[in-house]
């Protein structure tokens, strides 16, 4: 397999532990292993205490699977397999169903392996933007029109990233319908699920409305524990699942033990861990709400409506890539450049998850003001 550079993540090489502000983290600020062990109930606590470095099951420990399993209507442990990060199960997933002579369709922007990973496969890929004039919303007519008769699967991440996008229920509803009617599996990529900003906007997972629809998941995003590596597909075709777990033979074989532990305590306690995720987005919602009502002859700002991140379009003729170099350098605070993602328009990844923000955005504001 050849695959291009992934331009996020190597951008994130050069600058992500150097500058001082990252305010474009699209994890929550992570939890400090004693405060996470505080949450532990007594058997998970005595896991943790006996603990043995030794491999452990390859679908995941039993115990978690059961606590992930219990995050869907009407799923079993059998059908969630589980993978050191969601970037291990896109990658295995499209390398079990994709090939030479399908195709996908991948809504954009994006995380880039959503889209390059089946590329690699031989497969062909068709982008379907989303477009700020819509509020990133999903269009299904553009989707339909996207569709070959080679189309094996649809792939999508709501809520979005980087846009922080949404769709209604019924639009949900309707893109998994559509896949069933064509024979056509879905992934959907989960992993900013229940970090939704009104609770009445959460949407069901497409495993349960849809037994071609792969959930994915992982801790690192609502649940603030990016460390830990533990990530899952959730679904209800046991065949393709067990594709997987045989795939997973040739790459990480098992979960690491510490991480497995550490995120069963997590989700036993995920009201607690949810809330205080819920609760420092929202004041830093609140902090940006303001800023960019302050600049809006600067930045057009579409709220987001879920998640830990954002998409604003910077208004100048400066190119977003010469505005967020400057900045670093000159203030510490690291934005994202659309570019990165090869997406027309100025835009930026601004991240609203990490207790920095109030200082990051003092800073990149004394930036604006010094530099109109």
């Amino acid at each position: 397999m050849r695959i291009p550079d992934f331009k996020l993540e190597r951008y994130f090489a050069r600058w992500e532990f150097a500058a001082p502000y990252t305010l474009c983290s699209s994890d929550i600020e992570g939890w400090k292993l004693k405060e996470l062990l505080a949450l532990a109930d007594p058997d998970a606590l005595a896991r943790w205490e006996a603990l043995t470095l030794g491999y452990t099951e390859a679908p995941g420990l039993p115990a978690l699977r059961q606590e992930i399993a219990a995050l869907y209507q009407g799923l079993t442990p059998e059908q969630v397999l589980t993978f050191a990060g969601a970037q291990e199960a896109v990658f295995i997933l499209m390398n079990v169903l994709l090939g030479p002579g399908d195709h996908a369709v991948v809504t954009w922007p994006g995380y880039q392996s959503l889209h390059e990973v089946a590329r690699a496969t031989g497969a062909d890929v068709t982008l379907l933007p989303l477009r700020e004039e819509t509020g990133w919303a999903l269009d299904l007519d553009a989707l339909r029109a996207a569709l070959k008769p080679q189309t094996r699967i649809i792939v999508v991440n709501f809520p979005h990233n980087p846009t922080g996008a949404l769709p209604d229920v019924k639009t949900f509803q309707a893109l998994c319908a559509l896949c069933d009617e064509r024979g056509i599996y879905l992934l959907s990529d989960e992993v900013y699920r229940l970090l939704e900003h009104d609770a009445k906007d959460q949407l069901p997972a497409a495993v349960e409305l849809s037994p071609r629809a792969f959930s994915l998941g992982v801790m690192s995003k609502a649940f603030g524990l990016a460390g830990l590596r533990v990530g899952w597909l959730a679904c209800r075709d046991e065949d393709v699942l067990r594709r997987c777990m045989a795939y997973k033979d040739y790459t990480t074989i098992c979960n690491s033990a510490p991480s497995e532990v550490l995120a069963l305590i997590a989700l036993r306690a995920k009201e607690r861990v949810l809330a205080r995720s819920r609760a420092l987005l929202a004041a830093n919602l609140a902090l940006l709400d303001a800023f960019f009502a302050r600049h809006a002859d600067t930045f057009h700002w579409v709220r987001p409506r879920a998640g830990s991140v954002a998409f604003p379009r910077l208004l100048r003729e400066q190119h977003v890539a010469r505005f967020t170099d400057a900045l670093v350098q000159r203030e510490g605070v690291l934005l994202l450049p659309g570019d990165v993602y090869d997406f027309p328009g100025n835009h930026f990844r601004l991240g609203l998850g990490r207790t920095s923000l109030p200082e990051a955005l003092t800073r990149l504001e004394r930036f604006v003001v010094d530099t109109r």
